[in-house]
């Protein structure tokens, strides 16, 4: 009797194991579908020029993706609009630390110390642009021109 009242218990936790398995991976693939939902929704509220609206979807994607490069990118272009640089430049750096290669935010941030005259940062800063560059390589010749500009007015 208490083999057969153990065998059915363990036939009961079971069903039971398969059916919270089954319920997990429904709930983990709709958050990850909402958090999807949330940044292309974002993206073109941004595009639309909605950007206090854009900037919440964007922050409420984080929140369930929060390795989502793209995302931070665009934050630090919703702040770059703001005039918010220290946001600016914290969602740039999030963004590079997830996604090294990122040209648009690697070439954001070489304004950044293009504007601060931190020409030792920019040149390692441009140095690795130009290892990732595949889009935006025309830029290298416009960050060489301004960094040469500002050492020229420098010496003088």
């Amino acid at each position: 009797l208490k083999q057969a009242f153990t065998k059915v218990w363990y036939i009961i936790l079971m069903k039971l194991k398969n059916k919270f398995i089954i319920i997990y991976f429904i709930i983990f693939s709709s958050i990850s579908h909402a958090s999807e939902n949330f940044f292309h929704e974002a993206k073109k509220l941004f595009e639309d020029k909605k950007i206090e609206k854009s900037k919440f979807l964007f922050q409420r994607n984080l929140v369930f993706n929060p390795k989502h490069a793209e995302s931070y990118l665009y934050l630090a272009k919703i702040y770059e609009i703001e005039k918010n640089e220290k946001e600016k430049e914290k969602n740039l750096n999030s963004t590079l630390l997830i996604q090294p290669d990122n040209e648009e935010a690697m070439y954001m941030m070489i304004d950044i110390e293009l504007n601060r005259s931190n020409f030792s940062e920019v040149k390692k800063l441009k140095y690795d642009f130009e290892k990732i560059c595949s889009s935006l390589c025309e830029k290298i010749v416009s960050i060489e021109e301004r960094l040469n500009n500002f050492e020229n007015s420098n010496e003088s």
